[in-house]
């Protein structure tokens, strides 16, 4: 048997940002206990799937992988098995009873408890932990897949009740961290030569909330945008971004900031959902879609060339084609430079999935089809204002499927690919005159590099 210093991990993430950085971190705390990763599963002596259940298609192939690794445990008794995330929240014990090779089940509030539960399997026991926690403060080092951009959560759970979703009862109730906590973690990140930190959040604009301290005036002084405003001046950062953005919650008074701090990038990511009031009513969204198109109006007259991209629903249950055509009328009407679609999938514990009214798989498939149809209509014509522009690219890394090229993203977070060796480029904020347009990417020739000045 392997001793624990020689022992391998891999990990396997399905889903969201929030997901990437619980992965980062639970691999982070894997390597200070001796563990080493291993590109290839098969090689690894400890397998973690950080599990996704937003839709049932992530849900499944979590469990076709499982089902690969529970035979391999037959032959290799020392295989460590761990489903963390969503589905391990979701399912509990349930996952247990259905793989009951897995060593550890565990809820994405438990991620910065891994050792400690690890510690626990390794002295013989089969855990479970999906118990509702206060998180403990991101005290780890993650073991990050960027040299460049890092994500940095802000705020845990989700306190909305969206009629679809299962977030608010696989991730928990809210809790932000402190501004301190998370001014440290990104001065700890500039010293390390990151450039642009993405701030996560199920929902950002609730940051704060549940945070002690208000003005006499009765407002609450940790808001989001108090946070971007504390958070702007960190030395060595060039680049700042945040999602996920509701539409309840978005004010004036965030875009007013992001327009005033030059560090932000000019890009929001907004999800609508649908373009209909009835149906945004029975999401339980908590907006018209005549307020959506309010909030882009005043992005667009604060930073008229701010990059706006979203997520949407077709086919929720008892969607009419009148109603579906109201959601195709938004994205038309606003030109999204990316939109995240997709087919609506029932999903355990939800109030949607238990309704009568649901539609056909052949009347969501072919909505889904008809939506990104004009999705890359929209967008290639979005990306039209770039052509012949001077883009200022974070080069993140090279182009796999073309060696002399490296790859980075616009302020508007376009992937934009230019000639270049990415051992000089990497980190570089670089002037690329843009010469070749797509739907969702550039490419263009370099005019100079510029050397990070930061504040």
């Amino acid at each position: 048997m392997t001793t624990l210093s020689q022992r391998r991990y891999h990990i396997t993430t399905f889903g969201c940002q929030m997901n990437k950085a619980d992965s980062e971190r639970m691999a982070g705390i894997l390597e200070d206990m001796g563990f080493e990763w291993s590109e290839d599963p098969n090689n690894a002596d400890l397998i973690l799937y950080n599990t996704c259940t937003i839709r049932d298609n992530a849900e499944q192939k979590v469990y076709s992988y499982l089902g690969r690794q529970a035979k391999r445990k037959h032959e290799k008794a020392d295989l460590t098995l761990i489903v963390a995330g969503c589905v391990a929240q979701q399912e509990g014990e349930a996952l247990l009873r259905r793989v009951p090779e897995l060593d550890l089940v565990m809820g994405p509030q438990h991620a910065n408890r891994l050792k400690e539960l690890l510690e626990s399997v390794f002295d013989g026991n089969q855990v479970v932990a999906t118990d509702a926690v206060h998180i403990i403060e991101d005290i780890t080092k993650p073991r990050r897949d960027s040299k460049v951009t890092a994500w940095v959560n802000v705020i845990y759970g989700c306190n909305e009740r969206c009629t679809y979703c299962v977030v608010p009862n696989v991730r928990g109730v809210e809790q932000s961290r402190t501004p301190e906590a998370i001014r440290a973690e990104i001065e700890e990140l500039g010293r390390q030569g990151y450039k642009e930190i993405t701030l996560l959040g199920q929902n950002i604009d609730a940051y704060g909330r549940d945070l002690p301290g208000t003005t006499p005036e009765g407002r609450n002084l940790h808001t989001f945008t108090d946070l971007l405003y504390y958070i702007h001046d960190v030395p060595g950062i060039d680049r700042l971004r945040f999602a996920t953005s509701h539409p309840r919650y978005f004010t004036e008074r965030l875009i007013k900031a992001c327009a005033e701090l030059p560090k932000v990038c000019e890009h929001f990511h907004i999800p609508f959902q649908s373009g209909d009031n009835e149906l945004l009513k029975a999401m339980s969204r908590g907006y018209t879609q005549e307020k959506y198109r309010r909030i882009i109006d005043t992005i667009r007259r604060y930073m008229p060339d701010a990059s706006i991209s979203a997520d949407a629903i077709v086919g929720f249950p008892g969607e009419t084609e009148a109603q579906f055509e109201n959601t195709l009328k938004l994205v038309e009407d606003i030109g999204f430079d990316l939109l995240n679609t997709a087919a609506y999938s029932p999903r355990p514990g939800t109030p949607a999935a238990l309704w009568t009214n649901q539609l056909s798989e052949e009347v969501k498939s072919d909505r889904l089809q008809r939506i990104n149809h004009l999705v890359n209509i929209k967008a290639y014509e979005r990306s039209q204002r770039y052509f012949g522009r001077i883009e200022e690219v974070l080069v993140e890394d090279q182009n796999l499927k073309d060696k002399t090229q490296v790859m980075g993203r616009t302020c508007g977070n376009r992937l934009t690919f230019f000639a270049g060796d990415i051992n000089e480029l990497k980190g570089q904020l670089v002037k690329v005159k843009i010469t070749e347009i797509r739907a969702f990417s550039l490419t263009g020739e370099p005019i100079e590099v510029r050397q990070p000045v930061s504040v």
